[in-house]
């Protein structure tokens, strides 16, 4: 795009950013809310979840340059990002906050605060995400260890069994199976 199409449709550098991001988001939201909707009969609320948690982690892998950028920027109190970050951060934090809550209602989930067992989610998921992803693109380790850090957190499989870990910790195990009558134990002068 040249300069004066960029002018005409944004204006301003500011009006650039804030489309673009919203852009991002309402398409990283619309599909969250696909995955977060399975129906019931197809999908407990814990399935639900972990496949809402899969969805995000492949999407912070995959915009984690934006998102350390984003999150930098509002901890500087960049006005831009605090304005997106306070319009849109409650919106799929409530699709999530749902699904634990809907966990917790059926039994699946154990009973704790909801934004405790989100940080805790966050914390297994995001947060490695972020940091292997900030060493990675940063080209401090060598090629060899770079890689192999990046196969460790930044992998599927390795985002899949930290998701399961998270899971595992956070729902309540499933009824324990009636077990058989007990057999009568002997009495004292029975033989």
């Amino acid at each position: 795009m040249n300069l004066g199409m960029f002018h005409y449709h944004f204006k301003t550098r500011e009006a650039f950013l804030r489309a673009l991001l919203q852009s991002v988001y309402e398409e990283m939201y619309a599909e969250l809310v696909l995955v977060a909707a399975k129906p019931a009969a197809l999908a407990s609320p814990t399935q639900q979840l972990r496949g809402a948690l899969q969805f995000m982690g492949r999407f912070v892998r995959a915009n984690r340059p934006v998102l350390a950028r984003l999150i930098a920027d509002a901890l500087c109190h960049e006005p831009i990002a605090l304005e997106f970050l306070r319009a849109n951060f409650p919106r799929h934090i409530g699709v999530l906050h749902g699904l634990i809550a809907a966990g917790q209602a059926v039994g699946e989930i154990r009973p704790m605060p909801v934004p405790q067992a989100m940080g805790f989610c966050a914390g297994s998921l995001a947060m490695p995400i972020l940091f292997a992803g900030a060493v990675v693109d940063s080209g401090l380790l060598a090629a060899p260890h770079s890689q192999a850090l990046e196969q460790a957190l930044l992998s599927d499989a390795a985002l899949d069994q930290r998701i399961d870990l998270a899971l595992s910790a956070l729902t309540l195990p499933a009824a324990a199976p009636k077990r058989a009558a007990r057999r009568a134990s002997p009495r004292k002068g029975d033989k």
